[in-house]
């Protein structure tokens, strides 16, 4: 059976694919968007997302990926619900490989974000949204005058903690070394802050609280002590993971896994694009994915007809 075809296919249904199926398909091309589970990405965990460009008063993150997905499809965007397992070239033609068949597409933009590497203890699916969170900048207003913890000791980790004594009155970091990974200029910010306290050598083993996060399961990794956290809220930083394992050894990748583009989100190969969090270098918001997707199917519109 030959593969379905389509001039462009989206892997991916966050706000940078949403935005470049909606480019595609306001251009008349004929445009697939693959997600594997909701669409919107990440932003649908979001109560209320604030920093888009256009909302005073906010919008729901679930609200906002679901009006994206409408004015998309409003132009003609077809969706399918699958699992990205390969990319392959083929002359002029792309196959994408999902578990629900082939599609072969004249260009691929890549927009499937990249995954949280998350504590993986009870409590934190239960409470995502609820006090579990993985975004300062996005959810660090919501915890005003509260005290909160942030898990991890690397850059992302710190920021994170830097970003959220804005907000929060006390921010626990909490990491399992017995000194942190980032830069130095960063660890001189954090020790010297006020606000922030640090428990060494300690990981989460629990996330509890009944509607929301009320405190948190500790473990010394040296002396196996345990101990309790009252917090009313916990960011998650100890790393993420592009979804970039089915492309290796097709574009070229960084080191990080992250997908290496230009100005135009042109990756190594003629006919793929790539945009939003799995890129290389992306800042991780949505208004920055939004106009990755933008570019990546304007180029990817002038690539078809060259």
């Amino acid at each position: 059976m030959s593969a379905k075809e389509y001039d462009v296919v989206i892997v991916g249904g966050g706000p940078a694919g949403l935005t470049a199926g909606l480019y595609a398909a306001r251009s008349r091309l004929k445009s697939l968007l693959i997600e594997k589970g909701a669409t919107g990405g990440w932003i649908v965990n979001a109560g209320v997302v604030e920093n888009y460009p256009g909302f005073p008063e906010g919008i729901n993150g679930l609200e906002l990926a679901d009006s994206m997905l409408k004015q998309a499809e409003k132009f003609g965007l077809e969706t399918l619900t699958a699992e990205v397992t390969g990319l392959t070239l083929e002359k002029d033609r792309k196959i994408v490989k999902t578990s629900e068949g082939d599609i072969s597409a004249r260009a691929v933009i890549i927009a499937g974000g990249s995954d949280r590497v998350q504590l993986d203890v009870p409590g934190e699916q239960e409470f995502t949204g609820r006090g579990v969170a993985y975004c300062a900048v996005c959810d660090g207003y919501f915890y005003r005058d509260v005290p909160v913890a942030v898990v991890g000791g690397g850059n992302a980790a710190i920021n994170e903690a830097l970003e959220l004594t804005k907000f929060a009155s006390k921010v626990t970091v909490i990491h399992r070394r017995d000194q942190l990974r980032a830069t130095p200029i960063l660890q001189e910010r954090a020790l010297k802050d006020p606000k922030m306290e640090f428990l060494w050598d300690t990981v989460v083993d629990a996330v509890e609280g009944d509607s929301k996060v009320s405190r948190l399961r500790l473990s010394n990794v040296k002396t196996g002590k345990k101990s309790t956290l009252d917090v009313s809220g916990v960011f998650v930083a100890v790393g993420q993971r592009p979804n970039t394992e089915y492309l290796k050894g097709v574009v070229a990748l960084h080191d990080n896994g992250t997908i290496i583009t230009n100005e135009k989100m042109e990756t190594s190969v003629p006919g793929i694009f790539a945009a939003g969090d799995i890129r290389a270098n992306s800042i991780r918001q949505v208004a920055a994915a939004v106009g990755d997707g933008a570019v990546a199917a304007v180029y990817a519109e002038r690539y078809l007809h060259q």
